[in-house]
């Protein structure tokens, strides 16, 4: 597994959504619902931000701004950071250690693909080194 379309073939590409007029306690509540740390937010089909744990952290809680009367457009990142499903895990690794971020949604030709978090990087690294380990060690003790 080295790339991105590895890891969404692995993991899935189920996308959960929401609308930036959404209320920021419905975003939270659907992220609970769902276990997961991002909605990609979408307005008339077209992705115009991401909405995380860290957004709510920083420009809802600690500005003591409400939930219940926040929209999620007032607390959205904007500029988001895309990958495609081509580019490495080395490549999802450096933009997410560089920009400190941990969702990135996966683009191509204009259509959003899926997501991926820090979550599913690392545990991709980690089945390829343990992939490496077991072939070197069968390697050693002759059992190919």
């Amino acid at each position: 597994m080295n790339s991105v379309r590895d890891i969404l073939q692995s993991k899935g590409n189920e996308v959960w959504s929401i609308d930036p007029d959404s209320l920021i306690f419905d975003a939270l509540k659907l992220m609970a619902d769902k276990n997961i740390g991002a909605l990609v937010v979408f307005d008339k089909g077209s992705v115009v931000g991401i909405f995380s744990e860290r957004d709510y952290a920083r420009k809802v809680f600690l500005q003591g701004k409400s939930s219940k009367e926040t929209a999620v457009r007032e607390a959205m990142t904007e500029n988001v950071l895309f990958v495609r499903p081509s580019q490495t895990i080395e490549d999802c690794m450096a933009l997410m250690s560089a920009k400190h971020v941990r969702h990135l949604p996966v683009m191509e030709n204009d259509r959003l693909m899926g997501v991926i978090s820090i979550g599913d990087v690392v545990k991709a690294v980690i089945a390829e080194k343990e992939l490496i380990i077991e072939q070197l060690t069968n390697y050693i003790t002759g059992n190919r």
